[in-house]
């Protein structure tokens, strides 16, 4: 492809923080606020107004530019669309995205009135339902003269990878469109793409790039409106590894979960967050009644171990569907055998899959399609389990992955600790995968508290401990519902070795005495503890690794000036080396973080502590206009935070997040086969009086109702249910 030509400015290309985000399921929208897609280089003219390519003739190469695009699949179907109306380019006026739909506002200021005010307007509708975006263009003039001018539609696709966009590649030229009669299509090698339009086109023009321009002769009379619907879809044409499709039909949460609060703010939140989460649902194309969360958009559009079990777990109370899905899918892919090449144990649970075999450039990394380096998703996958029968799962759900458990208690007790000390460890022994393995997976992600990085094979402190609920949790599950003399047998001995783990991480982990005692981060491969002062000890809490004595001292260290930043608490202390608020995982806030370390808190009864940070995490949605982010910097400008560039927006286990907001100040834990639910709400409550509907406890749907005192009151349960206190 030719070269940008030197003496000509290359326009910054916006971080994903700057874009409008839709997502539904396999595919996202990302535009420009004022609702364009891309800019084009090497004679690509100008996307953004519409304005024909300044390089004529067969063979120009237009390279579209960015991540801008609708991202099917992992590829970019439409990687420019641009919407004008007369000559002069229109004037953005708003912009928002929610859910799978995105909306922008423009004034056509030389059209219509004369005067300061502008009389014509041009509002965009765009609606994603799976591979398929729905367009509407509406032209209203409140002028009082009639207006008549084409309406230009510029539309085209290239093809490339997510990956090779994140990485910043410049693209590669657009693929070729054709005209049809009612609008235009093209083919990329994984997708062919069509556009059809009603009314249709009065004229399509196939540019020299490439790139269709659909126009539309449109006469509006005075105080009228004129409307164009373009439907565009991405047909598969080849099978990709995994062919996941849309689920959020499969459920009603935002009709069903009702919140009210003395804080309005909350409502707003969760109301938000469950329409995002709904939207990154997929389909486990092995059993497409199967839905499961995929980790967040744009990068991660996939099943994910960690995230998606996380996901899942926050959003019990929205019901157990997910949380079975999320199961029977990780179940079908977990490990038969050891591969380090794939860091694949038999019993182990994924950490990724992956449509293709792009390497993911922007971390030097080559992972294959299925990627098991993962430390932590395997007893999460327990806890998981237990949680989700507690919550309702049928029986003979639990019962028909009984399997699937049994394989993953044989990895904890087999493989997971690889030498006498008993630990969870992990290293990456491809030479290609993660260097770290636990949820913050960064290279420079566990260090000492002088700033340096622990050696491996790492244990991470946070690992152990959900060892330690995965233990207990399995034992629980497997006495009630195992088969058998070999399931008691089993039950007891992960049992014991849980109560041995929980006895090693008392003995190994404490660094610091008195107002400095601390968790450390880790153990590094030198047997030494970590002495980085890190969020990773608040997910110890609330899984019955430590006494309440223990529990205090984390929550006081988690309160500290140098962990509790304005909007949360950060993933590395402010005195520790290596700090940097903007860091992955080195100083910044990650939603989901400090949200299960507030959890973790109301869990252990540290109430005022799971109700300041829960507070705080409020303030965070509220600056971000209640899409929460994956992550952000704690310091930013003017009080407030400051986006992390490449930040997933919406991200599943941020969403989720938001609904553990409710079960944190709620105090809620359920127990169907128990025939009771426990309600003890936060005090101070972090919302004032709080009523949450729709709660699902079994097939139930129950309303909970708290004051500022912390009076409870249920409504809904089924009969013979005890509400404890």
């Amino acid at each position: 492809m030719s070269e940008p030509d030197p003496g000509q400015a290359v326009p910054r290309q916006p971080w994903l923080h700057e874009l409008a985000i839709a997502v539904d399921g396999n595919a996202t929208l990302l535009c420009a606020w004022d609702g364009s897609v891309g800019a084009l280089s090497s004679g690509g003219g100008d996307a953004k107004t519409g304005d024909r390519p300044t390089k004529a003739g067969a063979g120009s190469t237009a390279v579209a530019r960015g991540v801008e695009g609708l991202f099917v699949d992992d590829a970019r179907c439409l990687s420019v669309l641009s919407v004008r109306l007369g000559d002069d380019p229109l004037t953005a006026v708003a912009g928002r995205a929610a859910g799978a739909v995105a909306e922008f506002v423009a004034a056509a200021r030389s059209l219509g009135n004369p005067g300061p005010d502008p009389t014509v307007e041009v509002h965009q509708r765009r609606v994603l339902d799976g591979a398929r975006l729905a367009l509407v263009v509406a032209v209203t003039s409140r002028a009082d003269v009639s207006v008549t001018e084409p309406l230009r539609i510029r539309v085209g696709g290239d093809g490339i990878d997510v990956a090779e966009a994140k990485a910043g590649h410049p693209g590669q030229p657009i693929c070729p469109a054709q005209a049809t009669g009612d609008g235009a299509q093209w083919c990329a090698d994984r997708h062919t793409t069509t556009v059809s339009c009603t009314p249709p086109p009065d004229e399509v023009t196939i540019e020299p790039d490439g790139t269709a321009t659909l126009t539309f002769h449109l006469h509006v009379a005075p105080h009228s409106r004129a409307e164009v619907t373009v439907a565009l879809a991405a047909h598969r044409r080849t099978s990709s590894l995994f062919d996941a499709d849309a689920g959020s039909a499969a459920v009603r949460w935002t009709s069903e979960l009702t919140v009210t609060a003395d804080d309005p703010r909350l409502a707003r939140a969760v109301s938000q967050s469950v329409d995002d989460l709904a939207h990154l649902l997929l389909r486990d194309p092995e059993q497409p009644a199967d839905i499961f969360a995929a980790a967040g958009t744009p990068w991660y559009l996939t099943l994910f171990g960690r995230d998606s079990i996380w996901a899942a777990r926050l959003a019990l109370p929205l019901g157990t569907e997910l949380a079975g899905g999320t199961l029977r899918a990780l179940a079908r892919r977990q490990g038969t055998t050891v591969d380090a090449g794939r860091a694949e144990e038999p019993g182990k649970i994924p950490h990724e899959l992956r449509r293709t075999d792009v390497p993911d450039d922007s971390m030097a990394l080559a992972l294959p399609p299925v990627y098991y380096g993962t430390v932590d998703a395997t007893p999460l996958w327990i806890v998981l389990l237990h949680d989700a029968w507690r919550w309702g799962l049928d029986p003979q759900e639990v019962r028909d992955l009984l399997p699937a458990l049994r394989a993953a208690l044989g990895w904890l007790l087999e493989h997971a600790a690889p030498d006498e000390d008993g630990l969870l460890k992990y290293v990456d022994a491809s030479g290609h995968g993660l260097t770290n393995q636990g949820w913050k997976d960064s290279a420079d992600s566990v260090r000492w508290h002088d700033g340096r990085i622990a050696d491996a094979p790492i244990a991470l402190v946070e690992a152990q401990a959900y060892a330690v609920e995965a233990a207990g949790c399995a034992a629980t599950v497997l006495r009630a519902l195992g088969s058998g003399e070999d399931d008691q047998a089993l039950a007891n001995r992960v049992e014991a070795w849980g109560t041995a783990l929980k006895q090693r991480v008392r003995e190994r982990f404490w660094v610091g005495s008195g107002a400095q005692r601390r968790l450390a981060i880790a153990i590094d491969g030198g047997g030494r503890a970590v002495d980085g002062v890190a969020s990773n000890m608040g997910h110890v809490l609330g899984t019955g690794t430590l006494t309440p004595t223990e529990a205090a001292d984390v929550a006081a260290e988690l309160m500290a000036e140098r962990m509790l930043g304005t909007y949360g608490i950060v993933t590395l202390s402010e005195d520790n080396g290596g700090y940097n608020p903007i860091g992955y995982h080195t100083g910044s806030i990650w939603t989901h973080d400090s949200a299960i370390c507030a959890w973790g808190l109301a869990r252990e009864r540290q109430d005022a502590a799971a109700a300041e940070v829960a507070r705080r995490l409020l303030d965070l949605a509220e600056v971000f206009d209640y899409r929460v982010p994956e992550l952000c910097a704690d310091e930013g400008v003017l009080g407030r935070p400051a986006p992390y560039p490449a930040s997933c927006r919406p991200q599943a286990w941020s969403c989720a997040a938001m609904v553990g907001l409710l079960t944190t100040a709620l105090g809620l834990s359920v127990d169907v086969p128990g025939r009771s639910i426990t309600v003890r709400p936060s005090q101070p409550a972090p919302f004032g009086a709080l009523t949450v509907g729709g709660i699902r406890v079994g097939d139930a749907r129950v309303t909970i109702s708290t004051d500022r005192e912390g009076g409870v009151t249920v409504v809904g349960l089924p009969p013979g249910f005890v509400v404890r206190h």
